[in-house]
Order: structure tokens, then C-alpha cells, then sequence
């Protein structure tokens, strides 16, 4: 993170953000882009924006309010908006943003000795000057596995779905335990949600995910033993599925979706 003065006559992107939600614009890329001297910014809104990143050749500026405003550049969207929307690097960029706002928030005050924390200009880091306590942004591994067995694949709903209308079938989840190798927690997490256990796990990509704060590690496995029984807390269904009679997917654009597309084609090769 880089904290500097703004060339007002250089083209950037600007990621307004405030109670958790961005700018966008209603078309094109949605999010703001143009010279500071040609924007309608409000006087003061951008004096604190903070260099995050590189797009396109162009310098990505993050604007953190602490209520939501009009800037005069679009309207307040949550970030989920965006997701299939936008190329795959601007959406990173944009979770960048939310989660470097994030931490600015919930870290205004030291964890050690209370003190008011500064933010420090060469690096994204947040350091108190009374006790030398020093934090950075949190994140937060987890991995995310799709399943096959011969032509099927393994999909479940959470109860997330349920409840807001909105049966999405996906691949299993979780977040890595201390201590946890990233394969060891794919054999845990899968088990402890369906029961069942997988061999030959491969690791496919991975995809920061800012909801609020993970990075995603994806990977491919096959069924080895045992039937599907799931965790209730977790899942509300599970079951396998044919390639060619799939239930409603997640979106374009998630990990999810990356890796049962993967897993289609592997099955129809």
C-alpha cells in the first residue's frame, strides 16, 4: 500500500467505499475511472486515498469513508455486484479495496495496550506508537474442493441459500485449522460435511475472496469410500449429480464455479 501524492491530470480507478459497499457507475467497467481534476469529487473526499494497486496500466486509488456520502460518481453496490460482471483482476483489485477498508476499521485502536493505532505509508500495516504493536491486514486460508466420482460430481446447498431464496448447489468449503497442512484440512472439511473421503486431491488455482477477509485455495478430487451423511449445522442437502443434469450453479466468476466447469469437462473428455 502506498501512500503518496495524487497526480490530479493521471487517469486512475477509484474505489470509493463506505459501510461496506462501492461506488459503481451503471455501465462499462462500473467502477470510476478518469483524472482528478475532471472527476466531481466533492472538496476533501480524496485526500486520504491510498494507492492499492496497478490496473491496466493505471495507478488504483482506495477511498475509505466512514459514512456513505455522495462522491457524484455512481451509487453505494455491494461488492457481490460485481462478481461475473468484471474481469477477474478488476474484481481482485476491488476486493483488495474492501479488505484493506476493513482493516482500517476494526484496527483504529492497538490490541495490546489500547492505544490509537497510525497507519504506516510505505507498507499496509497499521502500527501504535505507544507500545510498537504492529498489525496487518487479516487473512484467512481456506480451501474449496470439488468432487468427482466417475460422472458425477458432489453438490450441496448451505442454509444460507435456503433462507434467502436462492437454491445454489456447490462444492464443499472450509477454513484451515492451526497446525493444518492445506490437503489434511480438504480430507477434514470434506469428511466432517458429507462423510465421505476423497483421494487423489490436486490442486487446481486459488482466489482471494473478501467476504470479508479469505483466500480461497482450490482443488480436484476423486470419491474414495464412504455414503453421503451431512452435517446439518453446515448443509441442508447433498448428492451426487450427473454432468449433464446439473442443479442451479454459483455464479461466473467465483471459484466454485471454476472449478465444477473443470470438473464437467474432465467428465465429457
Amino acid at each position: 500500500m502506498e501512500k503518496k501524492q495524487i497526480n490530479p491530470q493521471e487517469n486512475a480507478w477509484w474505489f470509493i467505499i463506505a459501510k461496506d459497499q462501492i461506488v459503481l457507475q451503471p455501465q462499462g467497467n462500473f467502477i470510476p475511472y478518469g483524472c482528478l481534476d475532471d472527476l466531481p469529487f466533492p472538496d476533501g473526499v480524496a485526500d486520504n486515498a491510498v494507492k492499492i494497486a496497478d490496473y491496466q496500466a493505471s495507478p488504483c486509488y482506495l477511498v475509505f469513508l466512514q459514512e456513505q456520502s455522495d462522491v457524484g460518481l455512481g451509487e453505494y453496490s455491494p461488492l457481490r455486484f460485481l462478481l461475473g460482471r468484471v474481469d477477474d483482476g478488476l474484481f481482485d483489485v476491488a476486493g483488495r479495496a474492501f479488505q484493506v477498508s476493513l482493516f482500517y476499521e476494526t484496527h483504529q485502536y492497538c490490541g495490546k495496550c489500547g492505544n490509537e493505532m497510525h497507519v504506516i505509508n510505505w507498507e499496509t500495516a497499521m502500527k501504535c506508537y505507544h507500545c510498537q504493536h504492529r498489525c496487518y491486514p487479516r487473512i484467512s486460508p481456506c480451501i474449496i474442493v470439488g468432487i468427482r466420482k466417475e460422472k458425477e460430481i458432489l453438490l450441496a446447498m448451505h442454509h444460507r441459500h435456503m433462507k434467502n431464496n436462492n437454491p445454489v448447489y456447490t462444492v464443499l468449503a472450509g477454513f484451515v485449522e492451526a497446525g493444518e497442512t492445506l490437503e489434511s484440512c480438504v480430507e477434514r472439511e470434506v469428511y466432517e460435511e458429507s462423510r465421505i473421503k476423497v483421494k487423489n486431491i490436486e490442486y487446481v488455482t486459488s482466489q482471494p475472496w473478501p467476504f470479508p477477509h479469505s483466500l480461497m485455495m482450490g482443488f480436484l478430487a476423486e470419491y474414495d469410500s464412504g455414503k453421503i451423511k451431512i452435517d446439518k449445522n453446515e448443509l441442508a442437502e447433498a448428492d451426487w449429480y450427473h454432468v449433464d443434469n446439473l442443479p442451479v450453479l454459483p455464479n461466473h466468476g467465483t471459484l466454485a464455479r471454476k472449478l465444477i466447469n473443470k470438473m464437467v469437462e474432465q467428465c465429457r473428455e
